[in-house]
């Protein structure tokens, strides 16, 4: 497995909305990307003023092929979905060329999957297989993990998720309609279903979003927190007028607002941790939870090439990577954060 920081990058799914974040991102910190995916037409398309890139047109039922755009590679970041019919395929090939895995899905039975599935073959291969390493899942569990960082009480967690507008892309939904499983939290200590219906309250977020009508809805977090943290239980909510955009069919794909192709969307994501009787917090906020995907998970695949990862196999972003560490390099050119005690009642919820 190449182990030079200066190994390329194969891009699985370079095509797509996320994907184009993903070859800029790290074209801009100086990696170099191969593009891949399942559509050859799309790939060549993206050489338009990236002449000097490699393509390597690849089918996740094509073992060969997948094995020949992973060659000489020192990571594949699959931003393929629906990651159902993705991610086990490309982290099989990924593990068998000695090749790091990251992938950028919130969906919370891929990540199940990926974790039944590569946890031992990844191990015994020497490489690291990150599921999740984006907006939906990956984020959480940094800021919880350096949130909770300095003990080893259990601890109850609510991820809280504010969006001032959602614009859906193609791929979110696809995902949505390919993923009818019922979401997991964690309680007791343990993963267990939603409850149905799903429970529904107000929200303190300390930011100009301020007080905001919420729904328990669970992306990958709870799956990863799960894995590594000490957590009794993990609730997850996101601001009620975002779950009725991406429900919507009448709202529109997102589209580019500035320079970089970013939409004009606000994000907030504050997580709130009791521990004993001590109350956490720690808030991010930023913009376009497609983009911010983009600098999450090129960062972390800097990281495992450089060698900054804490060990090999599957592994959550706040298990692999110095929580702290990796958030501080992200600000505050992507995001912002903020910490602090919590005097007030932050939020309430009502099943």
């Amino acid at each position: 497995m190449p182990s030079s920081s200066h190994a390329p990058v194969v891009v699985y799914g370079a095509y797509g909305h996320t994907g184009r974040f993903v070859v800029d991102e790290l074209l801009r910190r100086g990696l170099t990307p191969i593009l891949s995916g399942r559509d050859e037409t799309r790939l060549e398309a993206m050489l338009d003023g990236r002449p000097d890139l490699e393509i390597r047109p690849a089918r996740t039922d094509e073992p060969e092929a997948l094995a020949g755009a992973l060659a000489g590679a020192g990571a594949v970041v699959n931003v393929a979905g629906p990651f159902l019919d993705t991610a086990l395929p490309v982290s099989q090939a990924a593990i068998a060329a000695g090749v790091h895995y990251l992938d950028v899905t919130a969906e919370q039975p891929a990540v199940e999957a990926v974790y039944a599935a590569r946890s031992r073959d990844a191990a015994a291969a020497g490489v690291a297989v990150v599921p999740a390493m984006a907006f939906y899942g990956g984020l959480a569990d940094l800021l919880t993990t350096a949130v909770l960082a300095g003990t080893t009480e259990p601890a109850s967690v609510t991820v809280a998720v504010g969006l001032d507008r959602w614009w859906p892309t193609a791929g979110t939904r696809v995902t949505g309609s390919r993923n009818p499983a019922r979401r997991q939290v964690v309680a007791d200590g343990r993963l267990t279903p939603l409850a149905d219906p799903a429970p529904t309250g107000t929200w303190h977020f300390p930011t100009a979003f301020g007080e905001q009508p919420v729904v328990a809805v669970p992306f990958s977090e709870p799956i990863l927190l799960a894995r590594h943290l000490p957590l009794t239980a993990v609730d997850s909510f996101l601001t009620t007028s975002a779950l009725t955009d991406v429900r919507s069919p009448d709202t529109p794909p997102p589209s580019p607002e500035d320079a970089d192709g970013r939409s004009a969307q606000q994000f907030v994501v504050d997580v709130v941790a009791q521990v004993g009787d001590e109350t956490r917090r720690i808030t991010t906020t930023g913009r376009d939870i497609y983009a911010v995907s983009a600098p999450l998970v090129v960062e972390a695949a800097i990281r495992l090439l450089d060698g900054r990862a804490t060990g090999t196999g599957v592994g959550a972003p706040g298990e692999l990577f110095d929580a702290e560490d990796f958030l501080r390099a992200l600000t505050p050119g992507t995001l912002s954060l903020r910490r602090g005690p919590v005097a007030e009642d932050v939020g309430t919820r009502a099943r």
